[in-house]
């Protein structure tokens, strides 16, 4: 019906055309009528043409949509090296909402003007055959057109939604370093950086738009080559044939009536390579994107033995390697400190145990049992992390403390009085109930590192990670901080990173890391005696006073 709107008004008109408008030929009241009921029912079509396809396209994208979310949250972690949140966001986001919308688009004007386009065909050959097959030429001439834009269209499209990502990521940038790059006076450099990346972009927008804009007219022209000598042709055949007027009219009007479609399915090549692009951006990141690996191991608790076992680690194949066969033993309940410079693999070293990288060779155990084999939900169940650098979510402060959990007042309340929040949460109009804002930026920063351990004890996870907890806290903020640990820390089996040394003389063990090994360990009385690094670190004036817990 939605195509055959066009044939059927030159197919109405040919009698009319034939008898001259004689009057018992046709009645002329049945001629207005059938044109308006024509279009009716083409507009009710293209209704629920268009309700439909939408809900099919909207129901896709939604899935589409989750399933990537899915995939971000269960996918190896390589794939936050290759990718920044922004093109990650930017894809997930915008780029398969604007496809999905664009292939909408262009499959309804695929779908109507391929039918069209058959149904008026068919009407020719019914008309006149041998004037047909000269259309028939036009078709391969407007493919050839059409699939050497499309080609460099596709090509353009892909730079440019690289060149997108880039931009975001500038954008991204500069919106987490606003006040460094304030400080620093870097405002004209990064002006000058976000200005040369859009012009780029917007070269390559009007390559795309040459690219599209150039498909329109040169399939018009060839069209237009086409239907003229199709049109020379039946003006011959008209002198010599019987043909009659209102035949040849109706080929005619049918023929000129190809150039619509023929245009629109032209136009649709532009669209249509953006959507494919864009969709095709999402899918390849469900497909190309690997799930990270997992055991089947499970344990409601852990005992907390921890083993390293000729531990290699290297980031890169050409770099010297972040732990360097390194091998230690953590018994259940203990407290382990690693103290050493920057880069000696502290921070490696810890984020091994909850799989955040992986080791390049030997063995890493909990409870006796290899990490690859525990199941990934099980295992990081084991853990509770407080680090230097809090992550709060813009949600209550009940749903930042149970995060992952489900929330139980009672137990917010208690984990918040235990991380010594009990005096903040006074000055909350809301108490828990309470938004943190944007990354939690409502709170200070020692009520920050507070906050993470109230989620850490809401979890009470048997193994307790801390890197860098107290770093660059005020002295009043470090004294609640180490006094809310101490309450964590009991039971647990507990591994402190730390570069001051006033942090770690309670810890069990402490051991001294270098260029990522082992040089030393004991407990702080015997490292001193040893008289080694850590009595030099200790003595060079790097540690701070202990911090009374009383």
């Amino acid at each position: 019906m939605i195509a055959g709107t066009e044939v059927l008004i030159p197919a109405l008109m040919q009698p009319l055309l034939d008898s001259g408008f004689k009057k018992g030929a046709v009645p002329l009241w049945l001629v207005p009528v059938c044109i308006i009921f024509i279009f009716a029912a083409r507009g009710l079509a293209n209704f629920a043409a268009q309700m439909a396809l939408a809900k099919i396209a909207n129901l896709g994208l939604l899935k589409i949509r989750l399933a990537m979310f899915s995939k971000l949250l269960l996918a190896d972690f390589s794939l936050f090296k290759q990718k920044s949140s922004s093109s990650l966001s930017n894809t997930m986001v915008f780029e398969v909402h604007s496809g999905s919308v664009l292939l909408v688009q262009a499959l309804m004007t695929t779908t109507r003007d391929t039918l069209t386009l058959t149904a008026l065909l068919c009407y020719l050959m019914y008309l006149n055959w041998k004037l047909t097959l000269i259309v028939g030429l036009l078709f391969p001439a407007v493919a050839w057109v059409m699939q050497s834009l499309t080609k460099r269209l596709y090509r353009i499209t892909k730079s440019g939604q690289e060149a997108t990502d880039q931009l975001a990521y500038v954008i991204e940038e500069n919106v987490l370093a606003q006040k460094d790059i304030r400080l620093y006076a870097a405002q004209n450099a990064q002006q000058q950086r976000f200005e040369k990346l859009s012009n780029s972009l917007n070269r390559l927008f009007m390559k795309s738009t040459a690219a599209a804009a150039a498909m329109t007219p040169l399939t018009q022209l060839v069209s237009a080559v086409a239907l003229s000598a199709v049109i020379t042709v039946a003006m011959f055949q008209s002198q010599s044939d019987n043909n009659t007027v209102g035949g040849f009219a109706a080929f005619v009007m049918a023929m000129l009536m190809l150039i619509a479609p023929v245009k629109h399915l032209s136009e649709v090549a532009s669209p249509l390579t953006r959507g494919l692009a864009a969709v095709e951006k999402g899918i390849f990141l469900l497909a190309q994107t690997p799930d990270q690996s997992s055991g089947h191991y499970r344990k409601h608790r852990a005992s907390g033995a921890i083993s390293f076992s000729d531990v290699c680690v290297a980031y890169e194949p050409d770099k010297p390697l972040a732990l360097d066969h390194f091998s230690l033993e953590v018994s259940p309940g203990e407290t382990l400190a690693l103290v050493g410079s920057s880069g000696a693999g502290k921070t490696t070293l810890v984020n091994l145990l909850p799989r955040f990288i992986e080791s390049t060779k030997g063995l890493v155990s909990l409870d006796g049992v290899p990490l690859q084999e525990w199941d990934l939900t099980s295992l990081r169940s084991q853990f509770a992390l407080v680090s230097q650098h809090v992550f709060m979510l813009n949600e209550s402060i009940a749903e930042n403390v149970a995060l992952g959990a489900q929330v139980d007042k009672e137990k917010v309340l208690q984990c918040l009085e235990a991380a010594n929040l009990g005096d903040y949460l006074s000055t909350c109009p809301l108490g828990i109930e309470t938004l943190v804002g944007h990354n939690g930026m409502e709170l200070s920063g020692g009520q920050r590192q507070r906050m993470a351990i109230a989620r850490a004890l809401y979890k009470d996870a048997p193994l307790l990670l801390l890197d860098e907890a107290t770093s660059a806290l005020d002295t009043q903020s470090e004294k609640l901080v180490q006094q809310a640990l101490q309450r964590l820390m009991q039971g647990r089996t507990t591994l402190i990173i730390a570069h001051r040394l006033s942090t770690v003389q309670h810890a069990d063990r402490i051991v001294v890391m270098h260029e990522g090994r082992c040089v030393e360990i004991g407990n702080h009385n015997e490292l001193l005696a040893l008289g080694g690094r850590y009595a030099k670190l200790y003595q060079s004036g790097l540690h701070d006073q202990p911090v009374p817990l009383g």
